[in-house]
């Protein structure tokens, strides 16, 4: 059976990125991203945000740390990833990444040309 690991998500940046170096010198960006969801229950809409912190390599990595800051639009594509580790106060903790291959600068939504259109309501969601 074949596997496959691919993520799309397309939300805003919560943070400017924050770009280190590898002790071997490869360049390593962190992005925090906010994905936004809509709905509607009933007559009420309800707002739900899921965050993910991205990682981003090599020239890709400085190229987001240039051009890129808190509320920048993108896209980013790449796997999941979980990862655990001690904290200072000894307790184990956990999270899934997304460990990035591509990240697509947007236009800022003053600059988009895609029309806004109806979130879906629970009623009409395919799930």
């Amino acid at each position: 059976m074949a596997n496959l690991n691919h993520i799309t998500l397309l939300g805003h940046l919560t943070r400017d990125p924050d770009l280190r170096y590898t002790p071997n010198g490869t360049p390593v960006a962190t992005l925090g991203l906010a994905i936004n969801h809509r709905y509607r229950r009933g007559n009420e809409w309800k707002d739900e945000v899921c965050y993910i912190d991205c990682t981003v390599f090599g020239r890709m990595a400085e190229t987001t740390t240039d051009y890129l800051s808190k509320g920048s639009p993108v896209l980013v594509e790449g796997r999941l990833r979980w990862r655990s580790w001690e904290a200072q106060d000894g307790q184990l903790r956990t999270k899934h990444e997304v460990l990035a291959t591509n990240v697509q600068f947007l236009p800022r939504s003053d600059q988009a040309m895609e029309p806004e259109r109806e979130p879906v309501t629970l009623d009409e969601a395919p799930f």
